[in-house]
């Protein structure tokens, strides 16, 4: 356990706890490798709906929905957790919801478009959901200045199981594809497979991680949902005094729909524009997953170093190189160095951009803060691949035209990342603290 120095965790917190806390990443991280970025995005559009011209609008449209559902429920899902003291359990809830949906898109079949869109909505929303709240522990685990640390051992963590997921799932395509078996009948094997995989590995996490937070008076009287609302209409209220967290999400709904585009796209752009057949795809996808668990190891520890805006502002730049070599390459070659690029910005931007909405929220409101911060992504990940769906929609098909805009995205997100102001975020957070003190409410670090 050497990987977690105890310097770098709060009083009380043990090592493996915070080895259980990454096992969470480790977990799901099947579900956005395998369901959304390799196997099945691109066997919803080539599949499902038999390549129409309407169909990669019609896959981002249902992840936009599934977004959109947890932009608006997030935050008050947050505040509410926070204030009944209910984060663990409320994750032990979603993550199940996303395991049985996720099995569940083994049912889909080619024509049955409606229902594999229904099921897309409902498994992203909940993944959505336990992306958020296990997010929410990292202040409650990680020493400000290690946040950059911990926030990159998730990250890396992450990665690798995805790619353990990726793993078992390309060897039983290789086998199958030799045994002629068809698609409709081996993807739905590895939609079993990644459901199975979060299940299991998620048991350590709810094994080992704690629920540190005490459940508030005030909101038990109340009911949970008036007191997450009210708590909510106060945090807003105080927007100035959160403003450099403010800016930083309004830096992520640029940033992080470039991010959500390379999500949801990459193995639909790899097979369609550049002509990788699907084994290739998934080889692809697979070392991006290897070069993203190395940049969010690498960059976690950097990051902590050089400053999270510096660090966040790097990553934008690679993205933005990212995307103007995959609008012009034409060989698979080509189309693998700017799949290395992304790999390593994605691990990195993930977890600095993390690390710094930990930084900035206040320790008794960090699920409400981090529901904050999903409300930011999932307006990302709406605006990302709707936008790139449409584009490519009006222009016949042409998706070298929609990843070149997405560069646009980053631009953006770099200049709004210039109007944060890393110490004084992290002061504004560490006032709320000490204000909270003497009436009982937070526990000393």
């Amino acid at each position: 356990m050497a990987l977690f120095p105890q310097d770098a965790l709060n009083p009380g917190v043990r090592k493996r706890e915070v080895f259980g806390w990454a096992m969470y990443d480790f977990a799901n991280s099947g579900y956005t490798t395998v369901v959304i970025t390799a196997v099945f995005a691109a066997y919803f559009v080539g599949g499902i709906a038999g390549k129409a011209p309407w169909a990669t609008f019609a896959w981002t449209a249902a992840l936009s929905i599934s977004y959109a559902i947890v932009m608006l429920t997030m935050p008050s899902l947050g505040a509410w957790a926070d204030l009944r003291a209910a984060k663990k359990t409320l994750l032990m809830v979603v993550t199940a919801a996303c395991v049985v949906s996720t099995a569940a898109l083994a049912l889909a079949q080619p024509g049955s478009v409606a229902m594999a869109m229904l099921l897309i909505i409902v498994s992203n929303t909940f993944f959505s959901y336990g992306e958020s709240l296990t997010a929410s522990f990292l202040p409650e685990l990680a020493r400000p200045h290690a946040l950059g640390k911990v926030s990159g051992w998730g990250w890396g963590f992450g990665y690798f199981g995805g790619m353990l997921a990726l793993g078992i799932c390309l060897a039983y395509v290789l086998w199958a594809q030799k045994q002629g078996i068809p698609a409709q009948e081996f993807v739905p094997v590895t939609m079993l497979v990644t459901a199975a995989i979060y299940g299991l590995a998620s048991l350590v996490t709810f094994r080992l991680l704690r629920e540190r937070a005490q459940p508030d008076p005030k909101a038990l009287r109340q009911g949970g949902l008036s007191a997450s609302l009210q708590q909510l209409r106060q945090t807003f209220r105080q927007a100035r005094r959160y403003r450099d967290f403010m800016w930083l999400m309004a830096c992520a709904v640029f940033y992080q729909g470039g991010v959500a585009v390379a999500v949801a796209l990459a193995a639909i752009y790899a097979e369609q524009v550049i002509g990788f057949e699907p084994q290739e795809t998934m080889v692809l996808i697979f070392v991006l997953n290897l070069a993203a668990a190395g940049g969010a190891f690498a960059w976690g520890y950097l990051q902590d170093r050089i400053g999270h805006k510096l660090a966040l502002g790097s990553t934008l730049v690679g993205w933005i190189a990212t995307c103007v070599i995959a609008a012009l390459t034409t060989t698979k070659g080509g189309f693998w160095w700017a799949a290395a690029i992304a790999g390593l910005c994605m691990g990195s931007s993930q977890s600095a951009g993390r690390a710094m909405a930990g930084m900035f929220a206040p320790r008794k409101q960090s699920a409400e803060f981090f529901g904050l911060w999903t409300f930011a992504i999932r307006a990302a990940s709406i605006v990302g691949p709707l936008t790139y769906g449409a584009i490519t929609w009006a222009t016949g098909g042409n998706q070298r035209t929609a990843i070149l805009s997405t560069t646009a995205l980053f631009v953006v997100g770099l200049v709004l990342l210039a109007k944060v102001d890393v110490q004084r975020g992290r002061q504004a957070a560490s006032d709320a603290d000490e204000a909270a003190l003497p009436e009982g409410r937070l526990a000393p670090a």
